[in-house]
């Protein structure tokens, strides 16, 4: 689900989670209500002493607490501590995931340095072929196991903190490219990135900090100054949105399939009685068109039966409209010639100089030919063509004397003014 783009995702945002982070002594519960708006804190409670106490005694506790945000029917997402979690990434090209917990499983021995069958595997296919694995001790797996059900919380998942934060960066926004975020635990300093050489990386250091981003950056190849971003939310926030909206989350579960607990069917009810009066306004719109289209039609075909002695003279009046639209097209155009040869003629007397005058003028549609006598010939031409009516201007024959004049006779391309 993380290839859907952000748009679609935000509107998938919505439910309600609950995500516990087991600490080294305390458990901290977060309930988040989510939206297409944003994730939403309700409330977090910490869990003190829960390795210590009866189970049962912390299980009520728990209980209280989800039970005044109505969120007891919720199945909550388990954290568990990232020091006991081994975290690798693993190409699989061409393997299917029907295949994928099979192709795991062959290669699981080599991936921990536990005992055979001593390892829980949690898995979640990334973009493309990269698979994201996180592996815990079956002793661990198993307390952990006991203790929530002698405590009587209802599990639907055991995961891990990279699993949680990959999802939760893609909630409802598109992740950052090329970044690291580091928080302190008591453990050490855990280290969580991604970029395009390491789709994911979470490491636990008990080096110094500086030390540490620095490893890790060139594990990412990333540059070594690069800024540690925040974390935003706690681990038991992160495990909450991946309750609220499973279907936008990791699939990581070290929790068997036939083991998971659900929440209850009856979070949907309202959602889906929403969806069915969306559904059915939606469908009142799609077939609101097609049924007016119908109503008009029939109405139309009605009007034509009853207006078919009128229609046989459509033909006729069609022929009528036509040679009436020709001859309006014609005497505008014999309109327009008029008054363009008149503003020929006037283009012609402000162009030429005193001295020149016209004995002869011949205009057609194309051409216009004139004669006349002026003091000096050659500059016609260039004076005509600067005409915005007039262009290519040539003499016909060459330029003759008489007296202190010269003779004329020049023929020149009618051009339409640009307005």
């Amino acid at each position: 689900m993380s290839s859907l783009p952000p748009a679609v995702r935000k509107w998938l945002s919505f439910g309600t989670g609950v995500g516990i982070e087991v600490g080294p002594q305390d458990l901290t519960v977060s309930i988040v209500r989510a939206r297409p708006s944003g994730a939403e804190l309700l409330e977090s409670r910490v869990i003190a002493g829960f390795r210590e106490r009866p189970a049962v005694e912390w299980g009520r506790e728990y209980a209280d607490f989800v039970k005044k945000f109505s969120a007891g029917h919720i199945a909550a997402v388990v954290m568990v501590p990232r020091s006991e979690v081994i975290v690798r990434t693993m190409t699989f090209p061409a393997v299917g995931d029907e295949e994928l917990e099979a192709a795991i499983g062959f290669q699981l021995d080599t991936l921990h340095p536990y005992a055979e069958d001593d390892a829980v595997p949690a898995f979640a296919r990334l973009d493309g072929t990269q698979v994201l694995i996180g592996i815990l001790r079956r002793q661990k797996f198993e307390a952990y196991q006991t203790w929530f059900t002698e405590a009587g919380i209802k599990v639907g998942s055991f995961t891990f903190s990279a699993a949680a934060i990959y999802s939760a960066l893609r909630m409802t926004t598109a992740a950052p490219v090329g970044f690291l975020a580091a928080q302190e635990t008591v453990d050490g300093l855990e280290v969580y990135g991604e970029s395009d050489a390491r789709p994911v990386f979470s490491s636990v250091f008990d080096i110094p900090p500086a030390r540490a981003l620095a490893l890790a950056a060139a594990e990412l190849r990333l540059p070594a100054d690069t800024a540690p971003l925040e974390f935003g939310v706690s681990m038991a926030h992160a495990a909450a949105l991946g309750s609220a909206v499973p279907v936008l989350s990791l699939g990581a579960n070290f929790l068997p399939e036939g083991q998971r607990r659900s929440s209850s069917k009856w979070r949907y009810v309202p959602t889906a009685v929403l969806a069915t009066i969306l559904v059915a306004l939606l469908a009142g719109i799609a077939l609101h068109e097609p049924y007016d289209t119908g109503r008009y039609v029939a109405a139309m075909r009605e009007e034509i039966k009853r207006g078919e002695s009128l229609s046989s003279k459509a033909p006729a009046l069609d022929q009528s409209v036509a040679k009436t639209s020709a001859r309006v097209l014609q005497l505008d155009d014999f309109r327009r010639r008029t008054r363009q040869d008149l503003d020929l003629l006037l283009e012609l007397t402000t162009t030429l100089s005193p001295a020149t005058f016209l004995s002869g003028l011949d205009v057609t549609r194309e051409t216009v030919n004139f004669n006349g006598e002026t003091d000096q010939a050659a500059p016609l031409l260039r004076i005509i063509d600067n005409s915005p009516r007039l262009a290519n201007s040539e003499f016909t024959v060459p330029i003759g004397r008489l007296a202190s004049s010269e003779v004329f006779r020049i023929r020149s391309l009618r051009e339409v003014p640009k307005k």
